[in-house]
This record gives C-alpha cells, structure tokens and sequence, in this order.
C-alpha cells in the first residue's frame, strides 16, 4: 500500500486543474520565503531589511505574490460554489449558503483557531510571570500580523454568491464595477482629501482581484499578454506620477502604503502578475503533469495553511534561540549577515516542519454535501463569518503584547482589545460550524479531496 498522499496524487481527476494548485503552493511559499528575508532582527528589535537597502524594494514587483492566492481563490471559489449548486437535492438556494461556507472556510479556520488559542495561552502564561520584554514582546506582537489575511479571504468565501451573480451577468463589466470604485476612493483620498475613505479599498482592490478568478473559472481571460502588459503599466504610471510609493509591500514608518489599505497602484500590480501567471500556464501545466511534482504539490497543499500560520513563529523561534545561546546578530545587509542568512532560513524551515507535524491535523478536509438547511442558517452563517472576520483582523492589528494591560488597537470604527477578538473570532467559527452541519452532513473521505475540502469540487481546465 502506498502513502496518503501517492495515493491522492494517483487519484487525481483528469479534469483536475493542477497548475492552480501549484499557483496555490507556490504563491504561499513565496510569501513565507520573502517574511524570513524582510526580517531584520537585531538586539534592540525587527526592522524591515527593504527600509535598510530600499534598492531591493523593486524585488516587490515580483515578490509581492498575494494577488496571485487570492485570483486563485476566486477560481476555487466559484467552482465550489456551482459545485453545490448542482448537487442541492430540491432546488432551493437555501441550503447551499451555510455548506459553502463550512466547506470553503473548515481548512482556514480550524487551524487558525487553534493558532490563536494556543499562542493567546502562551501569552497569558508569558505574561503572568512577568515576561513580554525584549524579543519576546515583540514576538508576541508580531506573530498575529500575518492574519490579516485570512480576515481578507474570510470576505472573498463571504461575499462570493453575490459576487458570482454579477460576474455571471455582467462578465469583465463587473471587475471594471470594482476596478473603478478603487480609483474613485484613491481619487477621494488623494485629491480630496476625503477622511477614512481608504479603508473602502481593502475591499474594492482585493475582490477586484478575487474577480479575476471568476473569469478564469470561465476560461475568458483570453490575452493574458494584454493583461499583464496593461497592469504593469498602470502601476508604473501610478508609482512615478502619483503619490504612491515604490515598495508593494508595507514599510516601517512610511506615511502611504501600497498595502495598507491597498492602492489602485496595487491593483495594476495585482493584474500584471495574474496576466505573468497566465502566460505561463502552459509550460506550468506541463511541468505539474510529471508524478513526482504533481505528488510534491499535493502534500504541500495538505499543510500550506498550517505552515502560514506558524512560519513567523519559526523565524521568531530561530531568533530566540540564538539570542539564548549567546550567537551574534549582525547589523542588516552586512557581510556577516548576509552569511547567516542560509543557516537561518534552514532553522526556520526545520522549526516549521516541526511546528506543521504538531498541528496539522486541524488542516484535515471533510467533504460537505448540501441536505437542505433549517430556516435561519444563512442568517447565522452569514452572522458567524462576520464576527470570524472582525475578530481575525482585530486580532492581527493588536497582537497579544500588553495582554494583562488591557492594550487594544482602532478596528474601523471601535477598538478592540485581544481578548475580545478572541472571542469574536472563536464564536463567528463556531456559528459557521454550526449552520454549515445544519445545512449538510459531513461525509469524510469520498472522491478526490483538493485543498479546498469540497470533494469533487467540478475542477477543470
């Protein structure tokens, strides 16, 4: 008998599209990858080694890789969605809602509860004895950052049956609808002066891009070439124009960033890397269709969001152990550092191997299958991903530092402290848990389960 994951792999549908799941694996590796090289970390805190050399700042156009999962989940997504459409018993719409979301969001959530529970103990325990100084504050503030993202894709699974209608009708019209909105609300920010209006394009440019992934599920992204060409342009124009900055990730201190919130320079970045990723699509597919890469790609797929939840834990974790054990911490982009740059990456990957064998077992699918859902569960499906969505975010901007202190940071219009974007986040999972079992039986096990956990989720070329 072969492993689970050969298994899998031969098990594969013919119709599966692989080079999205290597668009997947690949996309979230980067990110990790390029968290270990920003990191720069000395005895007196972390910096950020693009702000030490801005010279690299121009790696971001290339490195900058988030829009790619998030085109790649609006593949996904709508394919899952049509999926349940299909298979609901008795033709009603009710039913299919609170599956989709327990069937798109059970691999996201489960893993980062158990991320936030674990390491929000950790930090009480830290705490009550009277730690949280030194690199360890700074872990404790850092580690929850890269969780904006989930909140970020919370909105794209929330919002994707609406989504879909209007791609369904309206095709590219509907990308232009939000194209369009994100440059009215930068041209409100930036000409008029207009308070707090950015925040909008944390919407409008991300499921911009989510949108994209629609009209690849639909095979009408037809000039890729045109695409990447037309999005490179616009951000060029944009960055030497406009106000906007070169780095398309976020710097320490700067008064614009392209990420936070994200920029119509950033949305022409995001569409220059989707027309780059189309245009190698062909040799990307031919490249997945070898067993031994395709076998690679579905047992990192099988951990990917485990190990993005714990990869800066790793690099914290390397960190620390040098500082105990009395190693150097060269100054950024110094000869010295620079040498230690491949042993510590090397830790980092053994220390979130480590970390991934520990928990990835919360990353485990259950199929869903549609069975016709009580009156109320859209309503609390659509409740509990609200609250998930609020709580992650809040979690992100406030980290667990000054836990004991009541520390709390500005989500959009209230603050929040730590422990009630705990509690938010938990209970928003748990309702989404809750309607989604209401809604349809968990079946564990039948037809090929791919990343999204769906069964046979209808994936094709």
């Amino acid at each position: 008998m072969g492993s689970p994951v050969r298994e899998l792999a031969e098990a594969t549908p013919a119709t599966r599209d692989r080079y999205i799941d290597l668009l997947r694996v690949a996309s979230l590796g980067t990110v990790v990858l390029g968290h270990w090289l920003m990191a720069a970390v000395t005895t007196e805190g972390v910096g950020n080694l693009l702000a030490v050399v801005p010279g690299l700042q121009l790696l971001t156009w290339a490195l900058q890789i988030m829009p790619v999962f998030f085109f790649v989940g609006g593949f996904s997504h709508a394919l899952s969605y049509r999926s349940l459409l299909r298979r609901r018993p008795d033709g009603s719409t009710g039913s299919v809602y609170p599956s989709f979301l327990r069937a798109r969001l059970q691999r996201l959530l489960r893993p980062t509860m158990v991320f936030v529970l674990v390491w929000g103990v950790a930090a009480l325990v830290v705490q009550l004895l009277g730690g949280g100084g030194g690199l360890t504050g700074v872990t404790l503030r850092l580690v929850t950052q890269p969780l904006w993202f989930i909140g970020i894709y919370l909105a794209m699974v929330a919002f994707t049956p609406a989504l879909l209608k209007l791609h369904d009708r309206y095709g590219w019209g509907a990308f232009a609808a939000l194209a369009g909105a994100a440059a009215a609300v930068d041209l409100m920010r930036f000409a008029a002066g207009v308070p707090y209006v950015e925040f909008l394009n944390f919407a409008f440019v991300w499921l911009a891009v989510h949108q994209l992934g629609f009209l690849r599920a639909d095979a009408r992204i037809r000039r890729p070439a045109l695409l990447a060409g037309a999005g490179l342009a616009a951000a060029v124009a944009l960055v030497a124009l406009g106000p906007y900055p070169l780095s398309m990730v976020g710097m320490p201190g700067e008064r614009i960033s392209n990420m936070a919130p994200p920029t119509l320079a950033l949305l022409g970045h995001g569409l220059w890397l989707v027309g780059a990723v189309e245009l190698l699509r062909a040799p990307g597919a031919r490249l997945v269709a070898r067993p031994r890469v395709w076998r690679a790609v579905v047992a990192a797929n099988g951990l990917a969001m485990t190990a993005f939840l714990w990869h800066l834990t790793a690099m914290l974790g390397v960190y620390g152990a040098m500082t105990a054990l009395g190693l150097p911490l060269p100054e950024p982009a110094t000869g010295a550092w620079w040498a230690q740059v491949p042993v510590r990456i090397l830790a980092a990957v053994a220390l979130t191997a480590a970390l991934v064998a520990a928990f990835r077992t919360f990353e485990r699918p259950v199929r869903v299958v549609p069975t016709g859902a009580e009156r109320g569960a859209g309503a609390v499906s659509a409740l509990g991903v609200a609250l998930a969505l609020l709580g992650v975010l809040g979690l992100s901007m406030v980290g667990y530092a000054g836990l004991l202190e009541g520390r709390t940071a500005l989500l959009i219009a209230f603050h929040v402290s730590a422990p009630a974007a705990v509690a938010m986040a938990l209970g928003g999972w748990l309702l989404v848990e809750r309607a989604g079992r209401r809604a349809g039986r968990g079946a564990a096990g039948v037809g090929w389960r791919g990343w999204g956990g769906t069964g046979g989720s209808g994936q094709r070329p």
